[in-house]
């Protein structure tokens, strides 16, 4: 840090300035900008004294971690066989079901079986029919290319492609996602649009017969 910025660091800030920092978001806005502070025993400490884990990130950031912890991987970027195991192929991320991947008819349902998955996970059948993972790069012609922020906030709020087509079905889980905050859904949206698109064409929801 340097001096002059240790020097504004150490510059008193009023109590009423400094209780409301301390209980209301440690944000600060001046004539000469706005300051992120932390408050410890009545010293408040700008953002350069903040560590770089505790300040914010920005919402592509933002939106890789929701991506990350909302398991989109799982069904949405195609496994692959390892040493150690299936796991994501992560030259196609989040690319869906891959289209050269012709599958047979989805067996039959027995018993308290109601679901079955491809190898890859990206394709499930059940009472609903077949389901498969949704390109969701942004490629034009067979991604989110197209789509723009309120298209995608709508789809997770309402479980409807595009906001307004056809049901959403399972198991993909819109329900849980729309119930983020718009700030959030706005931060998915934005990283999603920041990976590499990847042309692939999902195939179509198939009804069951």
């Amino acid at each position: 840090m340097s001096d002059a910025t240790r020097a504004m660091t150490n510059v008193p800030v009023p109590q009423r300035l400094r209780r409301w920092l301390i209980g209301l978001g440690l944000v600060a806005v001046t004539a000469g900008g706005a300051y992120a502070y932390r408050c410890v025993g009545g010293h408040c400490a700008m953002a350069a004294d903040v560590p770089a884990a505790q300040q914010p990130t920005s919402q592509v950031e933002r939106g890789r971690y929701l991506v990350t912890i909302g398991g989109c991987n799982d069904c949405h970027t195609p496994f692959k066989m390892t040493d150690k195991g299936p796991a994501p192929d992560m030259d196609r991320m989040l690319s869906g079901h891959p289209e050269q991947m012709k599958l047979p008819p989805p067996p039959k349902a027995q018993g308290p079986w109601v679901m079955s998955g491809a190898a890859t996970n990206t394709a499930f059948a059940g009472p609903w029919g077949m389901t498969f993972a949704a390109n969701l790069t942004p490629d034009k012609n067979t991604g989110l290319g197209i789509w723009d922020e309120n298209m995608f906030i709508q789809a997770m709020r309402t479980g409807k492609h595009f906001g307004q087509g056809r049901p959403i079905m399972p198991p993909m889980p819109w329900r849980a996602y729309g119930r983020m905050t718009d700030e959030d859904l706005r931060a998915v949206f934005a990283y999603l649009r920041s990976v590499p698109a990847v042309h692939n064409y999902v195939p179509d929801y198939v009804a069951p017969e």
